[in-house]
């Protein structure tokens, strides 16, 4: 019998992606596991030498390229794996970041929750595996750092901020009238009327309060995961496969379990339904469409680009990877209401609606014990740290942090053998917070 690990491996496109739900037994939790110093890319070889030697090898079609520590390389080469598309950052130059760096912040001290050991921001990195990060206050940068297997020139895999960026152009529709979040989701995608979506509206599909007879648990050999991981792969089925082919189609065979607006579930499926009723409703794909509506409007440096499925559908749910910079400047974007470079990109009231958060009452009932006074609104997570936030998370680590009471942006691009950040949250809230703290008093 396959072991978990050897089940989720190879199915990249979601398995890189979806859940905050711990999954341990996939991470190799361990308190013997290397350190982010020992288990730096460089340091452990891989991919060194031409050709690399065997036992420095990641590639197709081995099953553990996203095991903990090759996973600290296999997010900065996604598509040399698996097929993506691109999303294009058109042919104007890019803006200019300015910089104002502050050499005190690596020295700022915090309290981990849970524990009476302080630490330093500088510690907190190397504790949760960082490879890059920078901070933006007042509009400029004063930290960065690249680390591991990103450089300037890299990409990383933005594993589910990338739900973030479907529900914003989501709430963007909204906003200009383009998408009435009221409607039935059949209404739009006659595909899912005999669906557990058929009935849901497009704000309970974008908010993720969606009921439905589905689950992520990946401890469970069972969970509806693993099909819907069989069926978004891009890699080719097996002869006796008889299971839907690509997100679209399994999305149309899950069933309703509960009454929808009820609570809160994290559950990827939404995503992916969004993605399709955002490329319904415009008539482009996800990845088009956010290259049309934010990568070519932002200055980018770099185009991104997604992971897809056999049929050329992109990852809603979690198939970005980008630069470092160019997803500060989302958060830049975010912080100033849709303006950048001088320019107003969508109406300011995209994203009040998203600060302004979600349900707290359906959120409660998922129980996340970190995010204080938390909701979900459009795919971004809002809590109070302990001013409002809202945020933007990825497994392994990753964020975009956006603090408007300090005019501050954290970005952080991670690679932390523990999926669940659940395993890095009581780190990095409080020192995300003492940095806001220092700038504010600075």
């Amino acid at each position: 019998m396959l072991t978990l690990l050897q089940r989720a491996l190879p199915l990249l496109p979601l398995t890189i992606a979806v859940t905050l739900t711990s999954i341990s037994t996939i991470s190799h939790a361990d308190d013997s596991r290397l350190t982010a110093k020992e288990s730096d890319p460089k340091t452990l070889g891989w991919m060194q030498g031409f050709p690399p030697p065997a036992d420095k090898l990641i590639a197709q079609p081995s099953s553990d390229f996203f095991s903990f520590p090759k996973l600290r390389w296999t997010v900065c080469h996604i598509r040399e794996l698996m097929p993506t598309t691109e999303v294009s950052r058109g042919i104007g130059a890019p803006s200019k970041l300015s910089y104002e760096l502050d050499k005190n912040i690596d020295t700022i001290p915090f309290i981990p929750t849970g524990s009476n050991r302080p630490m330093t921001w500088r510690q907190s990195l190397d504790a949760n595996y960082t490879d890059g990060i920078m901070i933006l206050h007042h509009g400029k940068v004063v930290y960065e750092r690249q680390n591991g297997c990103l450089n300037e020139l890299g990409k990383h895999a933005a594993m589910s901020m990338t739900k973030s960026m479907t529900g914003l152009l989501a709430e963007i529709l909204v906003t200009e009238g383009k998408l009435d979040d009221k409607m039935l989701v059949a209404s739009i995608i006659p595909e899912l009327a005999n669906s557990g979506f058929g009935d849901a509206t497009v704000r309970q599909v974008m908010d993720m309060t969606t009921a439905l007879d589905y689950s992520e648990d990946y401890a469970d050999p069972n969970a509806d995961i693993w099909q819907y991981s069989e069926a978004a792969s891009p890699l080719p089925k097996p002869k006796d496969y008889t299971g839907p082919n690509g997100y679209f189609e399994y999305l149309q065979t899950v069933q309703k379990k509960g009454e929808h607006g009820a609570a809160f579930s994290y559950q990827t499926i939404n995503s992916d339904t969004l993605g399709w009723i955002i490329a319904r409703t415009t008539g482009k794909a996800v990845d088009d469409l956010l290259s049309e509506r934010i990568w070519q409007k932002i200055g980018a440096e770099q185009s991104a680009y997604m992971t897809v499925d056999a049929k050329g559908t992109p990852f809603a749910g979690g198939g970005i990877s980008a630069g470092l910079h160019d997803m500060a400047r989302i958060g830049s974007l975010m912080l100033n209401k849709g303006v950048i470079n001088g320019k107003r990109l969508f109406p300011a009231a995209v994203v009040d609606k998203i600060a302004a958060g979600g349900d707290k009452a359906a959120f409660a009932k998922a129980d996340y014990k970190q995010l204080k006074n938390g909701s979900y609104k459009s795919m971004w997570w809002s809590y109070d740290n302990p001013a409002p936030v809202y945020s933007a998370r990825g497994v392994h680590g990753q964020r975009i942090y956006v603090d408007p009471a300090a005019d501050m942006v954290i970005v952080r691009f991670a690679s932390h053998p523990d999926a669940s950040n659940g395993k890095n949250d009581p780190t990095s809230i409080p020192a995300f917070q003492a940095v806001a703290n220092y700038l504010i008093t600075k």
